[in-house]
């Protein structure tokens, strides 16, 4: 039976919902648009144009793979942050719409200044620096990161989105004192690993078993990387310059507790569209 681009879209995303996905409109419609490689409008203006075989094949093979477990995001290689579009692999975390908080909170601080420099910690694809770079045209952004590997995905939305003008990445431990090589910042943002290791194995399966331990596993408590943040890289935040960070479910108070015993000043918190204390910013005075 002839099948159009909405009804495979429909049929995909009740597959989707029957096997407990999240987002099952969002996926049945990138694993559509993917295969059959057309943009969202695309994909709308054709959505009563019959599909090929071609398309109908290759759209449940990736279906296939999906409802065993593995990332959508890592099965077609991007993903979007901010709508920014971003080339993404297993070497980095998928951003997650949390995030988009913490990028946001730095563009509303950074565009009610000048020039600026900002670190962006923990990079990963680079999404929140980036969409930084983006948004604020007079800020100059460093991705700094651990993993080689997920420096060359950075690097790779650097080139994709034109901005190696401004951005530049570079390897770094946040576990350990900032390099004072990097120069000050005037914006330090960091989502860093907050998982705690115990909890590890209680993840997702998805995410348990695709994405990086390295990005996930915040120590014995979740807290190791928030410590090593706020005393080490304090030398290289400028006077009146922020800090911001974002923390998982329950970690709010213990974070700014931390960030008060590191010398910060002016602590506040923001929540998420859930009600969840998700991003903190610190001033160092």
């Amino acid at each position: 039976m002839a099948t159009t681009y909405n009804d495979l879209y429909l049929d995909i995303r009740q597959r989707l919902i029957l096997n407990g996905i999240s987002q099952p409109s969002l996926e049945a419609r990138e694993i559509v648009t993917f295969i059959a490689g057309k943009t969202r409008e695309e994909f709308y203006r054709d959505a009563r144009i019959y599909v090929s075989d071609n398309v109908y094949r290759g759209a449940y093979e990736l279906l296939e793979r999906r409802l065993k477990g593995e990332p959508l995001a890592y099965i077609i290689g991007e993903w979007e942050f901010m709508g920014i579009p971003l080339d993404i692999d297993p070497n980095v975390l998928i951003p997650r719409a949390d995030t988009e908080l913490l990028a946001e909170c730095a563009i509303k601080w950074l565009k009610e200044r000048g020039e600026s420099r900002v670190l962006d910690l923990c990079a990963g694809s680079g999404c929140i620096g980036i969409a930084i770079a983006l948004n604020c045209p007079s800020g100059r952004v460093i991705l700094a990161d651990i993993s080689p590997k997920a420096l060359a995905v950075a690097r790779r939305n650097i080139r994709r989105h034109d901005l190696s003008a401004r951005v530049a990445c570079v390897q770094a431990d946040a576990s350990k004192p900032g390099s004072i090589t990097l120069g000050t910042f005037d914006i330090i943002v960091s989502n860093p690993p907050y998982i705690p290791s115990s909890d590890i194995m209680d993840l997702d399966p998805s995410v348990r078993n695709y994405e990086p331990r390295l990005a996930l596993d915040g120590g014995e408590d979740g807290l190791d990387f928030y410590r090593s943040i706020a005393t080490g890289y304090f030398p290289l935040l400028k006077r009146g310059g922020a800090l911001m960070l974002e923390c998982g479910f329950g970690q709010a108070p213990q974070v700014r507790d931390i960030l008060r015993k590191s010398g910060y000043t002016e602590i506040k918190t923001e929540t998420d569209l859930q009600g969840i204390e998700r991003v903190i910013t610190c001033i160092h005075e």
